[in-house]
């Protein structure tokens, strides 16, 4: 189990379902316990891995699904997808991303899928951090995001208010609230100052 735990990025042992037993999980499985449970897994070497979520992060990934939708939609430049939108990347490799961006070219068909977990990779990938992620998970992510043929990654850091923006695996461009993240070379034109996309974590009722 330690070898194991460190494989997938050193997760809490919290996260691994150990039914069906480790290494022989599949798609199916997957869906089941998405189905039964309401529990969202990713696969990663045939083990279900829990995906990490909580409620402030959900908000900031809605808000960014909302802004990147609203740039996108009226172009009708592909599809965005949320917190629940699974993509096979390799054979045995299905990720969540919190955000997801695809264009046209890249999903099957041209249209939107009907299979549940579709074989396609994004052109952009957001993670939203949660307590229960770890930097060697985000980087195992990253690799496989890249290998798979994504082109853009943002990694958006609550805690720090920050994004850090990656057209490769590493070296990434870090923001802070004070700077302003645009789509690069994947959505020319898309800008959004992070002050905007952070104050999401201010609001409150109100006097």
């Amino acid at each position: 189990m330690r070898d194991l735990l460190a494989r997938l990025g050193d997760i809490p042992p919290e996260r691994v379902r150990l039914d069906p037993p480790l290494g022989t999980a599949t798609e199916h499985d997957l869906l089941d316990i998405a189905n039964r449970e309401g529990v969202l897994c990713e696969l990663v070497d045939g083990v279900l891995v829990e995906k990490a979520v909580s409620y402030r992060e959900s908000l900031l990934a809605l808000l960014l699904a909302e802004l990147l939708n609203a740039f996108i939609r009226p172009r009708n430049l592909g599809l965005v997808t949320g917190e629940a939108g699974m993509m096979k990347l390799f054979a045995a490799l299905v990720r969540i991303p919190d955000v997801a961006f695809a264009s046209w070219d890249r999903i099957p068909g041209g249209k939107v899928p009907t299979e549940p977990v579709p074989t396609l990779a994004p052109d952009l990938a957001v993670e939203v951090l949660s307590p229960g992620n770890t930097p060697a998970e985000m980087q195992r992510k990253r690799i496989e995001y890249f290998s798979a043929g994504v082109l853009l990654v943002w990694i958006v850091d609550p805690d720090t208010r920050s994004v850090a923006v990656y057209t490769t695996a590493d070296q990434p461009t870090i923001l802070s609230e004070t700077d302003t993240l645009d789509g690069g070379n994947v959505l020319p034109g898309f800008s959004l100052p992070l002050r905007d996309l952070f104050a999401e974590l201010d609001r409150h009722r109100g006097p």
